[in-house]
């Protein structure tokens, strides 16, 4: 092969793995914002159930105390 083939064969070749590179960067990035975005989610309803609860118990203190009434069997 002459050195003009070899140069071609090799500037493919880079050409190749950067669009490979490009295209895993923004499927991770992609995967990223989808794991941000239902870690939002969930953290929001924890906070809905939390608040749902301190105002069926009468308040935090006695969300705590029946917490602990329940977990100690009392």
């Amino acid at each position: 092969m002459s050195e003009r083939t070899l140069t071609k064969e090799q500037s493919q070749g880079r050409v190749q793995d950067r669009s490979q590179t490009t295209v895993s960067a923004e499927v991770d990035k992609v995967i990223i914002g989808s794991v941000a975005a239902f870690t939002g989610i969930v953290g929001l309803w924890v906070v809905a159930c939390l608040g749902s609860a301190m105002y069926q118990a009468g308040g935090p203190f006695q969300l705590i105390g029946s917490w602990f009434k329940a977990v100690s069997g009392m």
